[in-house]
């Protein structure tokens, strides 16, 4: 697979390697529960679960309170991205997978538990991670379906948990404190973003 990339993209590894937290203990379910499949935080989603070595199990928003929701860009393809969340090595993950042809959502990590997508522990704790598949430099990738279902995704979990819909609280990853990441980049059209989030 990597030698298929464009030698001018980045490796999905190296950019999510900043938002690894492995210092970070992780809960390794075990029995029934690992089996288990969970009913989905976003019923327009699918199921494709994130290794249990590469989030945090947490029961927020009793143990923190969720107030951001953060974008992200996978430098990868969406299938790409949900193998690497889904291999322990990694130490990466997000809550949501979003694919640029038909904006279909893939579920990796319940909105409950903490995932490992900003490189901040406060901001991990705090926020739903979003991820969309594309690469920063190629705006083809953001496509009217995943912008709306994207938007559609993000107003339920603004809905769900108070979180206003604006850009103070709908956030870039590279708007996260002490980051080197630089996505969405420059291509992401936040204006018909915030708007399609608040007419969701």
């Amino acid at each position: 697979m990597e030698k298929k990339r464009a030698l001018h993209h980045p490796s999905r590894r190296g950019l999510l390697k900043g938002a690894a937290l492995a210092a970070v203990p992780y809960a390794v379910l075990s029995g029934p529960q690992a089996s288990a499949q969970p009913a989905l935080d976003y019923p327009d989603g699918e199921w494709h679960p994130a290794s249990s070595a590469n989030y945090t199990a947490s029961s927020r928003p009793s143990t923190y309170t969720i107030d951001r929701v953060i974008i992200h860009v996978t430098q990868e393809t969406f299938n790409g991205a949900l193998n690497i969340f889904s291999d322990p090595e990694k130490q990466v993950s997000a809550h949501y997978v979003v694919r640029s042809a038909d904006g279909h959502v893939a579920q990796c990590v319940r909105e409950s538990d903490i995932a490992w997508h900003a490189g901040n522990w406060d901001y991990n704790t705090r926020s739903i991670g979003i991820e969309h598949e594309g690469w920063v430099d190629q705006p083809s990738y953001f496509t009217n379906a995943l912008y709306e279902q994207s938007a559609r995704l993000t107003a339920t979990i603004c809905a769900k948990y108070g979180i206003p819909r604006d850009r103070e609280h709908i956030i870039g990853h590279y708007q996260v404190p002490g980051t080197d990441h630089t996505d969405p980049g420059v291509n992401w059209d936040w204006v018909r973003y915030i708007r399609l989030v608040n007419f969701a």
